[in-house]
């Protein structure tokens, strides 16, 4: 009997009625954004569940575009992640406008998700062997958390840098995580300004996290330690990968890193879409996307 398992997708930054937003930019031939293909890929590793992070704001728009589209497909649930659902004892500030952050959006669905889950963008396109890996590890119920790596070289765009979170692994083991940012050609910038190369089979971080329900008392435990710290600095953010860190340092939790060979898609520049479009229009043709 397959193991119950939910993909969280986090879609909280999308904008009211979508507006040139590349969340839910059309890329299959029905109009089908990167989300639909990261759906159908984690229904067929095993995934019977989708709980998307998002605003009341868009609520109404996003079921109308995309949850009409998706609940055909899998079993779909909502979490809102708003800047007044915090722990008890703390008040949003009333000027904050700024989003709390990844952590928080996975904090806030501690009352929604009860099984192993896997945490993605909404925005990545992440490939089949991405989620059946993420989803085997799950059903492994070891009860360690896990992470998908891709290589670096995978990841890159021609037209311009990107960040990359890369990874210090140790026998399979996640050791920490380094942002890397304005990364072209497999070379990245230091705080020198010098172009520093980097193999291109470095294995980054695309956010494709898997843990298990225990991951909110972590997260509650951290969020109440950065709101204490930061609550009044407006553009503080509370990131996922700091939960993740502080487990792993705690010794609480180890993470096993879980490579996938695939290429990662993505738009991040407008003039990556004409790629993006090409590329997974020849995986429809190939037959891997039934249906689209």
């Amino acid at each position: 009997m397959k193991m119950d398992a939910t993909l969280v997708v986090m879609a909280a930054g999308m904008g009211s009625r979508f507006g040139g937003l590349k969340q839910l930019e059309p890329i299959g031939p029905k109009g089908e954004a990167l989300l639909d293909f990261s759906v159908y890929d984690a229904k067929a590793a095993g995934f019977n569940k989708v709980v998307f992070i998002i605003k009341h704001a868009i609520e109404k728009d996003f079921k109308e575009i995309v949850g009409s589209r998706i609940e055909k497909m899998i079993d779909v649930d909502y979490v809102f992640q708003e800047n007044d659902d915090l722990p008890e004892g703390f008040v949003c500030p009333q000027d904050r406008i700024k989003p709390w952050g990844t952590g928080h959006a996975v904090w806030c669905c501690r009352n929604i998700v009860n099984t192993p889950f896997a945490v993605i963008n909404a925005d990545d396109y992440y490939g089949k062997s991405a989620f059946r890996q993420i989803y085997d590890r799950l059903s492994e119920q070891k009860g360690d958390y896990c992470m998908v790596g891709f290589r670096l070289k995978n990841t890159l765009t021609e037209n311009g840098s990107v960040s990359r979170g890369v990874c210090d692994i140790e026998n399979g083991v996640l050791k920490s995580v380094t942002e890397r940012t304005e990364i072209v050609n497999c070379k990245y910038k230091d705080e020198n300004g010098e172009w520093i190369p980097m193999p291109g089979d470095t294995v980054v971080s695309m956010n494709m996290w898997g843990f298990t329900p225990d991951i909110f008392n972590f997260a509650d435990r951290d969020l109440k330690e950065f709101l204490k710290a930061k609550i009044n600095v407006p553009k503080s953010e509370f990131y996922l990968p700091s939960i993740v860190s502080g487990v792993m340092e705690n010794g609480q939790k180890q993470v096993s890193v879980l490579v996938a060979e695939d290429k990662w898609y993505g738009v991040t520049y407008k003039e990556d879409k004409e790629v993006v479009v090409s590329a997974l229009s020849e995986k429809i043709r190939n037959g891997e996307y039934i249906g689209f």
